[in-house]
């Protein structure tokens, strides 16, 4: 039985990911989908390490393999402009965001792909977590917690999905008028993901698997989580729907324990035991950042 594929869209939006990128970008070289109906779009937004020029080296390889590439270099601009840029040059009907930092197993865009054309009203298909442990308890803590998210339906649980290992519907995003670009920071994909659900459109998590290289210091931690609070002050004052109950430390631990079971269960690691004081220790980066974000934008 011959299969009619459509065009898809790698966006691979990236700032600083020297260390990281090249095993992210070998990955999707190695996709089981047809080279000749996928195109990668590269958005370096102001990096001042080697990540462009990994970029450019490996794009060269790619065109050989078939792949038709887009590279655009810029000062920093921040993640919503970036973003458009990719949905402003996509020919595919899908976008497939990959940040620099991840994995994807072969046959990922093939599943993710086939989910979409198979479920019309889904707008955002999320692929799902997979757990590669890096031998550090900080990013196999933090690979722990975001398995756990395979397992929630994202009709009845309205916790972002995020960019990263996700299909976009090309039609949907331009439909709500793309990614905001007053957000430079954490939070372009909780904002938009709130238009396209208001726009009546259908969120989903697929059975396609890709892995991250998580945060290996504490130190890295806190910068990243409250970086995300930053962000969500500004959601906060777009009145953008989020739960902030949710981040609330005291709540954190509460929610926490349920999802220690999920992730014993699915990986057999006793250290899932430590999950709910590694989400304490997020979300009190979190509430520190959002309350800065606050300060800082008035």
């Amino acid at each position: 039985m011959q299969h009619s594929y459509p065009k898809v869209t790698v966006g691979v939006c990236v700032r600083n990911c020297a260390e990281t990128l090249r095993e992210a970008i070998t990955s999707i070289l190695e996709q089981t989908y047809p080279h000749k109906l996928m195109e990668i779009i590269f958005v370096d937004d102001g990096s001042v390490d080697e990540t462009l020029n990994i970029i450019k080296d490996l794009a060269l390889k790619a065109q050989a393999q078939g792949f038709e590439i887009k590279i655009f270099h810029h000062d920093w601009k921040g993640l919503g402009y970036s973003r458009n840029l990719v949905v402003k040059n996509a020919k595919g009907k899908y976008i497939i965001w990959v940040d620099g930092d991840m994995i994807l197993t072969r046959d990922f865009v093939k599943k993710q792909a086939s989910y979409m054309e198979q479920n019309p009203n889904v707008a955002i298909g999320k692929g799902k977590y997979g757990f590669r442990p890096q031998g550090k308890l900080v990013s196999d803590l933090e690979s722990l917690e975001f398995i756990t998210t395979n397992f929630r339906d994202p009709e009845k649980d309205l916790t972002p999905l995020g960019t990263g290992g996700a299909i976009y519907r090309v039609e949907a995003v331009r439909q709500v008028g793309g990614f905001d670009e007053r957000l430079t920071g954490a939070g372009e994909d909780v904002d938009i993901e709130y238009r396209i659900r208001k726009a009546g459109w259908s969120l989903a998590i697929t059975s396609a698997i890709f892995f991250e290289c998580r945060r290996k210091t504490w130190k890295d931690l806190w910068r990243e989580y409250f970086w995300h609070g930053e962000g969500g002050s500004r959601l906060h004052k777009k009145k953008v729907a989020t739960k902030l109950w949710m981040f609330w430390p005291p709540l954190t631990l509460f929610t926490e324990f349920s999802r220690v079971v999920l992730a014993y269960k699915f990986t057999r690691h006793k250290i899932a035991f430590l999950l709910p004081f590694h989400y304490l220790y997020k979300r009190v980066a979190w509430v520190f950042g959002f309350i800065n974000g606050l300060v800082k934008n008035g």
